[in-house]
């Protein structure tokens, strides 16, 4: 059955001062070789969706990362290697906010996608549960678990003797993801989280659970750890979190993967121990990141092969049904509803739940 597109569409794009505004009558996202236009069926919000804006200005580029939907047309590349075809329903992120590449946001009508860095949903997945597996999450823990700390094991063949590793914030969306994944490649997962989310994240596989608000938070997962812990994951990287981090770091070091821009904390001398490393998930494609700050990235080839093998063991993962997403919290209301679930994560009223939205 032909699918008929239009000339225009509406998206969120971003305009002055970081502020992002519903914008109709736009043109479609134009297509480089290798990708797929999608009709957007849901997207998912993540924090990084304000925060970007607000930290890098960039008017005109379209807003948004995770997404699900169904392929209408596709590049001569893409048809001819048989990866995806129209009306296969896929989910992944797009990098929304990209001044390089205005139209690449997951926030509207119709977007573009790279189809190697791109899954198709099981027939037995909607797609809200699709966008809430959150094409970001997974490449941001693939990102921290493989190539920071170089975990051993592989979801094929997991690692014959298990490591603890710590995830600062287990009940967050990358948190859940996360756990899933340790425990998937054969070692054990610790986390941090409040206590009214202590069985949510054993749900997900945590092996033990800790009140990141207790005094003796850090101690406990020292002693939990034998003081040998060397693999931390931390989403916050403030200098509270790093400070604990530090201090439920085992004796003799380890790696420490943070998710947002950090300053060195003072820790004696066991800093010049513990490898740190800032991990985005976009990463994953080994394409430069333009950004400041900390962020930017150049081009990485070789990682943009291993991402695209990474992205087939995770097609696997969801069609064994071995990743599932964080709770849901499903809104309709279009755009409208995109803008305001993403005031209410400015706000920090959402806890233990990812923000869907049906378009």
């Amino acid at each position: 059955m032909e699918t008929k597109i239009p000339s225009s569409h509406t998206a969120i794009v971003q305009h002055e001062a970081g502020t992002t505004k519903i914008t109709p009558g736009l043109p479609l996202p134009f297509l480089a070789q290798g990708q797929v236009l999608v009709r957007t069926a849901a997207v998912a919000l993540n924090p990084c969706d304000f925060k970007m804006p607000r930290r890098f200005s960039s008017p005109g580029t379209y807003a948004g990362c995770d997404f699900a939907g169904t392929v209408v047309s596709l590049t001569e590349e893409v048809a001819e290697n048989g990866l995806l075809k129209v009306g296969d329903r896929v989910f992944a992120a797009v990098i929304g906010n990209n001044p390089h590449d205005k139209d690449s946001g997951a926030y509207g009508e119709y977007l573009k996608a790279t189809a190697v860095f791109t899954w198709k949903i099981p027939d037995w997945m909607s797609f809200e549960e699709a966008a809430g597996l959150s094409g970001t999450c997974i490449a941001t823990a693939c990102m921290s678990l493989f190539r920071s700390l170089k975990l051993p094991g592989t979801f094929e063949k997991p690692a014959a003797t298990p490591s603890d590793v710590l995830i600062w914030g287990g009940a967050t969306s990358v948190g859940t993801t996360m756990i899933q994944m340790v425990k998937l490649l054969g070692h054990r997962a610790i986390t941090t989280c409040s206590p009214k989310n202590f069985e949510l994240v054993k749900s997900y596989g945590a092996d033990a659970v800790f009140d990141y608000h207790s005094p003796t938070c850090a101690a406990d997962i020292k002693a939990l750890t034998r003081n040998n812990l060397k693999y931390i994951v931390d989403p916050f990287s403030d200098l509270r979190t790093m400070a604990l981090a530090d201090e439920a770091m085992g004796r003799v070091g380890g790696r420490y993967v943070a998710l947002e821009s950090y300053q060195e904390v003072a820790s004696g001398g066991k800093a010049k121990l513990i490898e740190r490393e800032l991990i985005m998930g976009q990463m994953i494609t080994g394409k430069a990141i333009p950004l400041t700050d900390g962020y930017g990235k150049p081009d990485d080839p070789e990682l943009g092969v291993w991402g695209v093998e990474c992205y087939k063991s995770i097609q696997r993962l969801v069609d064994e049904r071995k990743l599932r997403p964080h709770p849901l919290r499903i809104l309709d209301g279009g755009f409208e509803a995109v803008l305001e679930g993403l005031e209410m994560l400015k706000r920090k009223e959402i806890s233990g739940e990812k923000i869907v939205v049906r378009l």
